[in-house]
């Protein structure tokens, strides 16, 4: 059984296809990466798997039950959460405050919550940081809050939608070392949306490349990047592996 499996998913807006006729599968504890232009569909792709959007085609299944049709929230409780390309959360409150919003999806119990929420600013290293309001915090904090959160409510699998973006090359290494931990020490599923190719390239056991809404490609990371196809529509040139 397939840990998620996308079968021939369209989404169209008015006589826009956004989204056409995709499939793909991820395997529980492995990282997807996927890739391509501005526009190219990502974001579409990743609010159809969480439920913020259904598709007009095809079926999404996580851990043998078909999900496409239920609410963000439904998915939550089934173990796919996700962090947003533009930053989510509540700035007048506090850094745990925030998370604690992600662990009330499996407790009612306040001190529960907190102790869970504190564990989860821990991991993205935060602790410090748990009491002050996120407006205060710089923009890489306010992104590890998100994650965060997300790791709050007990996930299975993470969408994580360009984390990376706006963090600068030392935070970029930071960040790169914070998934593997994450994925290694709370034994969760990723599946990364990024830009930053650097990124992308380390920590994917594979990746997959949208363009006009299509897969274009899906293969390892050194055959990706050399992918004449991949080459030519998005990366420009051979792009070199650490």
């Amino acid at each position: 059984m397939e840990f998620l499996q996308v079968k021939g998913i369209t989404k169209s807006f008015g006589g826009l296809k956004a989204i056409q006729n995709i499939s793909c599968a991820l395997r529980e504890g492995e990282t997807l990466g996927m890739i391509g232009p501005n526009g190219a569909g990502k974001t579409t792709f990743f609010n159809l798997i969480s439920g913020f959007l259904h598709p007009n085609n095809g079926e999404i299944r996580f851990r043998g039950q078909g999900i496409h049709g239920k609410r963000p929230d439904e998915i939550c409780h089934l173990g796919i959460t996700r962090t947003f390309q533009l930053i989510q959360n509540f700035p007048k409150m506090t850094a745990l405050e925030n998370v604690m919003v992600g662990a009330f999806t499996h407790t009612d119990d306040v001190a529960h919550a907190r102790s869970k929420s504190l564990e989860m600013l821990e991991a993205v290293h935060l602790g410090g940081r748990a009491h002050l309001p996120v407006k205060s915090l710089t923009y890489a904090e306010k992104k590890s809050v998100e994650l965060a959160r997300a790791l709050a409510t007990r996930p299975k699998l993470i969408l994580v939608d360009e984390y990376m973006a706006g963090l600068t090359p030392t935070e970029i290494q930071e960040a790169i070392g914070l998934f593997r931990r994450i994925r290694e020490r709370q034994k969760v599923t990723l599946f990364l949306v990024e830009h930053i190719m650097q990124a992308i390239m380390t920590l994917s056991d594979r990746v997959i490349v949208l363009h006009h809404g299509e897969k274009l490609a899906e293969g390892t990371p050194q055959e990706i990047v050399r992918n004449k196809e991949v080459i030519e529509s998005y990366l420009g040139e051979e792009v070199l592996l650490a």
